[in-house]
């Protein structure tokens, strides 16, 4: 054996193939892009489209380049076996590297690991063994994807065709539910994306800034002028229903309270000192920010309205515990980037302005969903933790919801049962007047 302690992604290729492997087995450095200066990454970027012929994303880790950088160091026929984090197997960023695996290369077998089964005492991901071939598919190729276990003994195992494969994004749900399942999953078309625009909460540059109690407020006499209603953190709101005071703010414990405000510093300064002595204590850390000088006044804050239903999108599906919330908002609180905010398109708002109690059936269609049909949806991390993006939270089923509630829906608040007489006998009269 030969040991080389090198930069991989430095070196150059075998010059020619009987100086290429037959064997590739690889475990690569998990550093994330962000840990990637931007030259590096323009290097990188190139170097992989010349290896392999794909262009990965800016946002791609560092072991997508090891993956298209070791295409080269391959003979034909030769077999590769990669330990990496799951996550690829879902993102958008990971696109081009399964197209590489679905054409370039045939995949023989993807094995995910049991999420809360991490490989590596240091490191939060799920873990994923991908094992192809270096050669190009055949248009019948069939995948082994698995899950649980070990590699050598899955708890579960599923064959899907290439061409299944190569027209959906996420690869982890392949092993993830069984075949029926995935059937009855797929009665409903109706998905949370169909009716709600869904949005971040706002990202504030420092919670433990701008964010404060009822009593912080107090305490450095902040004008209400300066001052918007936020729910707090899910870990700190324990109601799932939020109901509000006469004065739209929320009823609930641990109030918390949004510094935010447009004024420029001049005009803070002389309209609102108190405040201004506040935001003048921030300390130069929090300033300098990226959000926060990416602000014009740093301390301004994004607007988000606040939104009917709202959804946690990290947690751990344990102890019963389910990983996601609904939170049903009668307040005027917006909240910040740890929920998704769920504004009614159109069509439901038409329903919800004819039935009053839609939204809270939805709600508590939502709280009592099968968690299986909000996990398929999310990505999952070391440790079993569960995340959310709002694309993903749009593609939520709501099948088993009450049909009566999903016509009506649909029909803008049409009712789901009408009078079949009296609609017939209004038709035939209204065209006479």
């Amino acid at each position: 054996m030969k040991i080389h302690c090198a930069d991989f992604t430095s070196q150059d290729p075998p010059a020619s193939e009987a100086e290429q492997a037959d064997l590739v087995i690889a475990n690569p450095p998990y550093v994330r892009h962000h840990h990637i200066g931007r030259e590096e990454k323009v290097r990188l970027r190139e170097a992989s489209e010349r290896a392999a012929g794909v262009r990965l994303s800016g946002l791609a880790g560092l072991y997508c380049h090891f993956v298209a950088l070791a295409h080269r160091w391959m003979r034909r026929e030769a077999l590769a076996a990669w330990l990496l984090p799951s996550e690829f197997l879902d993102v958008n960023y990971g696109g081009p590297l399964k197209r590489y695996l679905m054409e370039q290369v045939t995949l023989l077998r993807v094995h995910q690991f049991d999420p809360t089964d991490t490989q590596f005492d240091d490191a939060l991901v799920s873990s994923a063994i991908i094992v192809f071939l270096n050669e190009r598919p055949s248009p019948d190729h069939t995948i082994e994807f698995t899950r649980g276990g070990t590699l050598l003994n899955p708890k579960r195992c599923v064959h899907k065709k290439l061409a299944d494969v190569q027209h959906n994004q996420r690869w982890t749900q392949f092993a993830q539910h069984r075949e029926s399942d995935s059937r009855k999953q797929s009665k409903s078309t109706l998905r949370l994306g169909d009716i709600f625009s869904i949005r971040r909460g706002l990202v504030t540059g420092g919670n433990e800034f701008f964010v404060l109690s009822d009593s912080d407020a107090a305490e450095h006499q902040l004008p209400p002028e300066v001052l918007t209603p936020i729910l707090p953190s899910p870990r700190y709101l324990d109601a799932s229903e939020v109901k509000a005071r006469p004065d739209g703010s929320p009823d609930i414990a641990n109030r918390r309270l949004l510094l935010d405000c447009r004024l420029s510093e001049p005009e803070l300064e002389a309209e609102a000192p108190m405040a201004w002595a506040y935001l003048k204590s921030a300390p130069d850390e929090l300033r300098s920010r990226y959000i926060c000088q990416h602000r014009n006044p740093w301390y301004r804050q994004e607007r988000r309205r606040p939104a009917p239903l709202l959804c946690t999108y990290l947690g751990r599906r344990s102890n019963g515990r389910r990983p996601f919330r609904f939170i049903l908002n009668q307040s005027n609180a917006t909240a910040a980037n740890v929920y998704h905010l769920l504004y009614p398109l159109p069509g439901l708002q038409a329903a919800m302005e004819v039935h009053d109690e839609l939204l809270r059936k939805l709600w508590k269609h939502l709280n009592g969903v099968d968690v299986s049909m909000l996990v398929r949806e999310s990505r999952v991390y070391g440790g079993g933790l569960h995340k959310l993006e709002p694309g993903e939270l749009g593609r939520v089923s709501l099948a088993g919801i009450d049909p009566e509630i999903e016509f009506t829906i649909r029909n803008g608040g049409l009712p789901a049962y009408p009078d079949t007489e009296h609609n017939a006998t209004h038709l035939l009269l209204e065209p006479k007047g």
